[in-house]
């Protein structure tokens, strides 16, 4: 058996486990095992579908030390004027680039690729190779960090909570770029960002709106990407900062708050007769809207229960099906939502998300403040996690955190330094563009609108628990 001494043992080398590493080696000169159950670092873009991309700008993802893309604007397709979103294959490779020419090529990381971890005892933690069989003791002197808490569901690896008869054609997303004989139609069971790339996707490749029906058991509350763009458009982000922050401050009550927040753009819904019960932020394009609108066959039965020979048990019903129907089993849950717990512990610490739907500059700041700060009291402070939302009525307690943890940020001098100077902070730049107009009336109202949205929310959150319970 080998045994090895670290500094910090991490497990998992997606997004969460490379940012962290990232910003520990380049602020401090600890020595870091990377380990992983997949071949190569870059989590579970390893498995997901072929026409996955971001559903951010690339220019706010990866980690701190190394740009993904080239910071460009798109002229075509669904996602012209905005920022460029990378594919899944181009981040399959910036993610081996990241391995190889940053935490490898310092000297202070090793990585165990296609290596479980197995739990620790009195000799140290234990991880096998999935190949060999060969078992490795880690030994380390400072903390094990759990990259993995929050790690997605991914479809490819997805085991389905309906039964499916034999004959019946059920496929992942993946699936599809894999078909050999033409279907009758596709049926696409779910309501997450996956169903709704797979109905884009099928209607890229040239099938007829008609031709799809979507299983949609909620219907989502979904972001407008144009107000998430960075760089020579972050004066149209801060605008929406500032709308969001007008809206919490006037809402009398949950409805109202979500009627305020719709009329001014930043949360959009799929059909305008159909009130959302769902929320997992994802973003979409007007263009992508107005695509996915043209669906118009959507069942609303609730979840699937069997897909039988000639039929689709739902919930609430059931609906007919034919053996050259293709169904696409996009029901994967997506984000895992799991109770918080402080980040910093003795001897661990537990990765999850601290300012809202921006995973990269979460685990950077993580590991910043993990090379810079001792006491971890403080950095529990600084880093109060924020967990993924699920009900519409999420988004109060989601944005007031947001809030709080920002206000923290800007008090500490060095943090909010550091935060300004990151690549992947989505506000950085602001005031290189101080001059715009539009910057300009956006800031006024940030500052007009900022405590008393936070006043206002803190008095909307009692609100949001019975609505949670209710859903």
């Amino acid at each position: 058996m080998n045994v090895i001494e670290t500094d910090y043992l991490v497990i998992g080398a997606g997004l969460t486990g490379t940012g962290f590493v990232d910003s520990l080696i380049c602020d401090s000169d600890a020595d870091v095992v990377l380990v992983d159950r997949r071949h190569q670092p870059g989590g579970h873009w390893n498995d997901a579908y072929p026409f996955v991309r971001l559903h951010m700008p690339s220019a706010n993802y990866g980690v701190n030390s190394l740009p993904l893309g080239r910071d460009t604007i798109d002229e075509h397709g669904p996602n012209a004027g905005l920022y460029e979103r990378a594919t899944g294959h181009e981040l399959r490779a910036y993610f081996r680039r990241v391995l190889e020419e940053r935490l490898l090529a310092s000297g202070q990381v090793r990585f165990l690729g296609l290596h479980d971890h197995r739990g620790s005892d009195a000799d140290g933690h234990h991880v096998v190779s999935r190949l060999t069989g060969e078992a490795t003791t880690v030994r380390v002197r400072r903390r094990l960090v759990d990259a993995t808490y929050l790690e997605s569901a991914i479809p490819s690896h997805h085991t389905p909570n309906f039964g499916t008869d034999p004959g019946i054609r059920v496929v992942t997303p993946t699936g599809l770029v894999d078909l050999h004989e033409p279907a009758t139609g596709f049926t696409v069971l779910g309501a997450g960002k996956t169903a709704m790339d797979t109905c884009q996707w099928l209607l890229d490749e040239g099938v007829d709106p008609d031709r799809i029906r979507w299983v949609r058991p909620r219907d989502p509350w979904i972001l407008d990407r144009a107000y998430y763009q960075p760089l020579d458009q972050v004066a149209t982000f801060v605008e929406g900062q500032a709308r969001e922050l007008e809206a919490a401050a006037a809402a009398v009550d949950l409805d109202d708050l979500f009627r305020r927040l719709e009329a001014s753009g930043q949360l959009v819904r799929l059909d305008e007769t159909v009130e959302p019960t769902m929320f997992h932020t994802p973003s979409l394009s007007q263009a992508e809207l107005a695509d996915l609108r043209s669906i118009t066959h959507v069942v609303r039965k609730g979840r699937v229960v069997h897909l039988r020979s000639k039929e689709i048990v739902l919930d609430h019903g059931s609906i007919p099906t034919d053996s050259g129907q293709v169904h696409v089993d996009c029901t994967a849950t997506g984000l895992r939502l799991a109770p918080s717990r402080p980040i910093f512990g003795a001897g661990r610490i537990t990765m999850q998300q601290v300012r809202q739907n921006q995973p990269a500059i979460n685990a950077a700041l993580i590991g910043h403040l993990e090379a810079t700060r001792d006491d971890d009291a403080e950095k529990n402070r600084l880093c109060e996690p924020n967990p993924y939302v699920d009900h519409p009525a999420d988004w109060v307690r989601w944005t007031l955190q947001g809030l709080r943890s920002e206000a923290r940020w800007r008090a500490d001098e060095d943090l909010g330094a550091w935060v300004e100077a990151s690549r992947l902070n989505l506000s950085g730049g602001i005031g290189d563009h101080a001059h715009e107009p539009l910057m300009r009336s956006a800031l006024m109202r940030l500052f007009e609108f900022a405590e008393a949205a936070t006043s206002n929310l803190e008095r909307l959150l009692p609100q949001t628990v019975g609505a949670t319970a209710t859903a």
